[in-house]
């Protein structure tokens, strides 16, 4: 996976963003976790769509991945968290598709699972609770001819890579739209220290959310500057937003991390719109080891003193704000489906560099 090769990501435009970030600037800056699309599109058929995989722990050994999750409007899909908010816990990958692909993506993930764990599942009374988060890409994708099946789910996960992530028009992001503009993937990190110790955390969002007056991009009104090509009567879409941390923290902190997403998206000027489905999970790399159900009676795991969470909570926030504008910043003009005829336009990125030029 490379990054868009034609359009550049927000920081080369120099936008000023606060922190520091990772090497990559991507979720993949969290040692160990790894991202992969199946994107698929093909005009004739009105496809525009796909899915993205998020492996967080390398290997075939199943361990726990601590998470938390939150979600600030509820009019979207995120499965397995029931799980997640009850133990702190999830085994597996991370897909995310579009809104009536879940249940294939669901079943491709077991599928996966149950092949990449074979020992697990075939030794164990094992079940799979694959996390499968969606947004609707019904405007630029024939969302009712179900064109994401199971194998494109195995086909994210099998090209899931460390090293740098594509954004924009990629695996769910393809048929996404932010703020009117296409919008799609995009991923950010930062790198703080917390008690004398470097961390990282990052953070990947699928951006279909937002009307055009709203987008603000780092106090800038650019939705109001650039009002050109808008075309919704309100808010229609939604974001999913993944975030990752090498910090060691329980489910409650991670829920607490989760819960600032609101923020990095609110950054951008959505205030969560009712039709909306802002749906958010954080996990944590930290902490391996076995399964709980055979784990010693007694356990002990590392955990940050909360005291010490505001700037990592600040760091998820600006990693964020900046992942949805490289979603923005990644994307290329694509015609609509529903209705047909129509243009949904990438932002100009001259335009976007003359609003922080001071001459718009």
């Amino acid at each position: 996976m490379t990054s868009n090769p034609i359009r550049p990501r927000a920081r080369d435009l120099g936008l000023p963003f606060l922190g520091a970030p990772g090497p990559l600037n991507a979720i993949t800056d969290v040692a160990g976790v790894a991202v992969g699309f199946c994107t698929l599109t093909d005009p004739s058929r009105k496809m525009r769509t796909g899915v993205t995989a998020i492996l967080p722990r390398p290997g075939t050994d199943p361990q726990p991945v601590w998470a938390g999750q939150y979600a600030l409007n509820g009019n979207g899909e995120m499965t397995g968290t029931h799980w997640i908010n009850d133990a702190g816990y999830f085994l597996g990958p991370i897909l995310i598709t579009n809104t009536h692909g879940v249940g294939a993506a669901h079943t491709g993930a077991t599928r996966w699972m149950i092949g990449h764990y074979a020992d697990y599942f075939r030794e164990h009374h094992a079940w799979a609770m694959p996390v499968v988060a969606e947004t609707y890409d019904g405007v630029l994708n024939d969302i009712n001819a179900l064109h994401v099946q199971p194998d494109h789910a195995i086909a994210a996960l099998q090209a899931r890579s460390t090293g740098p992530v594509a954004e924009g028009s990629t695996g769910g992001g393809n048929g996404m739209i932010a703020y009117e503009f296409k919008g799609g993937t995009g991923t950010a990190s930062r790198r703080i220290e917390l008690g004398s110790k470097d961390y990282t955390v990052a953070a990947l969002v699928q951006a279909n959310h937002g009307i055009r007056s709203w987008l603000t991009i780092l106090g800038k009104p650019v939705g109001k500057l650039v009002p050109e090509g808008a075309f919704y009567s309100g808010e229609m879409g939604s974001i999913i937003v993944i975030m990752a941390t090498d910090a060691p923290l329980s489910g409650l902190a991670l829920r607490q991390v989760a819960k600032r997403a609101a923020i990095g998206i609110g950054r951008g000027g959505t205030p969560g719109g009712n039709n909306s489905g802002d749906i958010f999970l954080a996990f944590s790399t930290a902490n391996p080891g076995p399964m709980p159900q055979f784990a010693e009676a007694i356990t002990s795991r590392q955990e940050l003193n909360v005291e010490l969470l505001d700037d990592l909570y600040l760091a998820a926030v600006q990693s964020i704000e900046e992942a949805v504008v490289n979603a923005i910043v990644a994307g290329e003009d694509v015609p609509t489906v529903k209705p047909e005829g129509m243009i949904c336009r990438a932002l100009d990125l001259e335009r976007l560099k003359a609003i922080f030029a001071g001459q718009s």
